[in-house]
């Protein structure tokens, strides 16, 4: 049995994304960028800076993300030579939304993030429950209140970024009782 990110986050009232939206979501870098761009708005070339990708390659990316909504682009500004900039800052779209693929592409690009963290710097658990129907219910709705309510809180500038990956799936090594 698969476990979708929308039952495991309990996100069923967040509407589905249209295949446009969905396919711009394929892409780990994609959720990268939209991860860098999170309440402060960066340019191409220190979104490319922040990757170590090519700023080339990157704006063909920051362009799929602006023409579908996830990023949209602020005022233009002078960078330090001069040179027409536009930063862009992430519009929280994608919270509010559930597509196919997601747990893959997220488990994905989990994994490339916290590759780039030292390991001693990622705090994990794992936890092994029974649940009946409603039990798992309410713990998904509880999960999720907590998680939108720590999302919707404004960011202090002054503390360190945090990132958090949750997974709930059946335990396939302990079999469901007969």
């Amino acid at each position: 049995m698969s476990i979708s990110r929308a039952t495991v986050l309990g996100v069923s009232a967040r509407r589905n994304a249209t295949e446009d939206e969905a396919k711009a979501l394929a892409s780990s870098l994609r959720l990268r960028i939209l991860r860098i761009c999170l309440r402060e708005a960066h340019t191409n070339r220190e979104i490319a800076a922040a990757l170590k990708r090519d700023p080339a390659t990157v704006l063909h990316h920051v362009r799929r993300l602006v023409d579908t909504g996830f990023l949209a682009p602020q005022p233009v500004r002078r960078g330090t030579r001069g040179a027409r900039e536009i930063p862009y800052l992430a519009t929280g779209k994608s919270w509010r939304m559930s597509y196919p693929g997601a747990s893959g592409m997220l488990l994905q690009t989990f994994l490339e993030e916290v590759a780039l963290v030292p390991a001693t710097e990622v705090n994990s658990s794992r936890l092994g429950l029974r649940l009946s129907a409603a039990d798992r219910a309410e713990f998904e709705e509880r999960l999720q209140a907590l998680l939108d309510e720590f999302a919707a809180r404004p960011d202090d500038p002054s503390a360190p970024a945090w990132s958090l990956f949750l997974a709930l799936h059946p335990d396939p090594n302990r079999p469901a009782p007969s």
